[in-house]
Parts: structure tokens; sequence; C-alpha cells
């Protein structure tokens, strides 16, 4: 039998799963374990290259492993990143094979020290945020992953880690990393119903994204008063609003529902109203499926805690492999295992 390609994509536990995150990478992450050998990381050190609260990195760490089982990511893929320190080990050591230049040029740190800066946080951008990007290298290499799946905005990161394998093969002279792949899928893109101009994120406040978890009636009301047409559309183009709305249906998988109020939209017949109402509906069935999965979770949350930590530990043996290995082509000590 074919041995199955590996895959490896990370997220941080930074608050409430949104209808943007599920739609743009966990649904695809879902599908994509029925094809693939795939490790999904809850990267909390990542969490920390921006001002949090210890408590709260805590809570949404667990919280954010809940919501992946809720919404259809098997157990034994998940890990945690601080219960698996080789990844930081593994940083260090790539490190040295990172120029300073390349990672003031990433485009996420630019943008992150401006929000550092907006949030007040007296201008301190920690090194952390800078060096971050040769930690999601160490992330990425260390299972030695034959894809990721990006976004356009991630690959740029991705090339970074691309460069820093290949100079660590050529320093060893070895091709002992294999140089992974993006993996570009159908994403769709959400918007923030509130502003549909920018995408659904939880950094531009409550009204802007809305939540996976979120009760039916909250759900419900967002959308009703999502914006539609503001007037500034040139005649004969679907406005900001009314595309995001068609593609949450359509990302929601009701193509049926999208067809006909499509058909209405294309003869001038559609109201607002009968598209928002099958918006919501399609949103609360998914919300309500998700929310009863998570219950039965929380209803024994010991195990499904020693669960995760379980298939951390299993996975850290693979990281463990990988860095032994990569310790004796560098020409660094070992400690038995």
């Amino acid at each position: 039998m074919e041995k199955k390609k590996q895959i490896l994509s990370c997220i941080q536990p930074t608050g409430d799963m949104h209808f943007g995150n599920y739609f743009g990478a966990i649904k695809n992450w879902v599908e994509l374990q029925d094809q693939y050998d795939c490790i999904y990381g809850v990267v909390n050190y990542h969490a920390m290259t921006m001002p949090y609260s210890p408590k709260k990195l805590r809570e949404n760490t667990w919280a954010l492993v809940f919501n992946l089982i809720a919404t259809g990511i098997k157990p034994e893929s998940i890990f945690i990143q601080s219960l698996i320190p080789e990844h930081a080990e593994l940083c260090w050591v790539f490190n040295c094979f990172t120029s300073y230049g390349q990672l003031t040029r990433m485009t996420q740190f630019k943008d992150k020290s401006a929000q550092n800066k907006e949030l007040g946080a007296d201008s301190f951008i920690s090194a952390g945020l800078l060096d971050y990007p040769v930690l999601q290298a160490a992330d990425i290499l260390i299972y030695k992953a034959d894809y990721v799946p990006v976004g356009v905005d991630q690959e740029q990161h991705l090339e970074l880690s691309r460069n820093i394998a290949q100079r660590f093969n050529n320093q060893v002279g070895k091709e002992y990393f294999v140089l992974p792949e993006s993996l570009y899928t159908e994403v769709p893109k959400v918007r923030s119903t509130a502003d549909p101009t920018r995408k659904m994120s939880k950094s531009a406040g409550e009204k802007h994204y809305i939540n996976v978890f979120a009760d039916e009636k909250r759900i419900r009301k967002q959308i009703r008063s999502a914006v539609t047409d503001t007037g500034d559309t040139p005649e004969g183009k679907m406005s900001p609003g009314v595309q995001n709305l068609f593609e949450l249906l359509k990302a929601s998988e009701k193509m049926e529902a999208h067809a006909q109020l499509m058909k209405d939209y294309e003869g001038g017949q559609l109201k607002y109203v009968d598209l928002k109402d099958a918006v919501a509906d399609a949103l609360v069935e998914i919300s309500q499926r998700f929310i009863a999965k998570k219950e039965e979770l929380n209803s024994n949350k010991k195990e499904v805690k020693n669960q995760i930590k379980y298939s951390s530990s299993i996975i850290r043996q693979r990281a463990q492999q990988t860095l032994k290995e990569v310790k004796d082509l560098a020409g660094l000590m070992n400690v038995k295992f």
C-alpha cells in the first residue's frame, strides 16, 4: 500500500472560532484527513508573540482543542505545541540558518508590529514576534511535511521554511529535509457581515465575526443586520455584502438554495430577507451540530484532555527522531531517549 503524504497545519489559540476560520481552514482540514496523514497543531508558543494573558492563553488552548474535535478533527491528529519542546529546540538550530534581513521583511511582522502599537503596548515589539516564522518553519519541517495548506498571505512564510531547509541541507551536505509544498484548495473568502470590505476577523471586534458556537438567536441577529447594498456599487455588479452572503451559503453547501436565490438575483427579484434567512438557517444548522458534539465532549473533559496529552506524546516521538538526526548532522551532542 502506498504511504500517504504528510500534511501539517497549525492554528493559534486566540479566542472564539468563527465561520471565517471554519470555512477558510478547519472544514478543509476535516476533509483532508481521509486522503492524507494529517497532523494539526495548536501552537500556543506563537500566541505569546503579541500581548496576552497567561490564564487566558491556557483557557483558549483547551477551548480550541475542544472546538477542533467538535468540528470534526480526529483527536489523534492533534498536538499542543508546548507539549513538544523539540519545536523550540529545532527553532534555535534554524535561527542559525536564517538571516535577520529575511525576518524583518516578513509582511506579517510589519503588520503585527503596527498592530502592537495600535494596542498601546508601549511600542514593545518582542524578539519572538520577529522570530516566530523560524519557529513556524520548525513546526513544519520537524514532521517532514510534504504539504502545508496555505492561503496566499501565508506563502511567504512557507517560502522561508523551504529556504531554511535548503540551507540546512547544503550545510550538512545531504538532502535531509523535504522541501514542503503549498497545498492550495478552494477556500471561500468569508467577509465581515458588518463591513464586507474586510475579512471576517476577531481583531476587528465582535460585530465583525460570527462565532461558530454562538447561540441561534445571536447568529440570526448578526445575519439579519448584515450589510447588503450600500448604494455605491456600480450598476450591474453584485455588492460585496450580497456577494458575501451568497459565499456563506455556498460554503455551507446549500447549493439548491444558492441556485434558486441566484436565479432570483439575476432576474431582479431577489428579496434580501430571503437570502439572509437562508444563510442564517444554514449557519445555525452547522452550529447546532457542533454545539451538540461539544456538549458531549464537555461532559468528559478530563478524558479528552488526557487523550490530547497522549496524542501529543505520540506525535512527539516523530519530533524527537527528527531532532536527533538534525543534531547528528549539525555536529551537536545528543541526549539519549
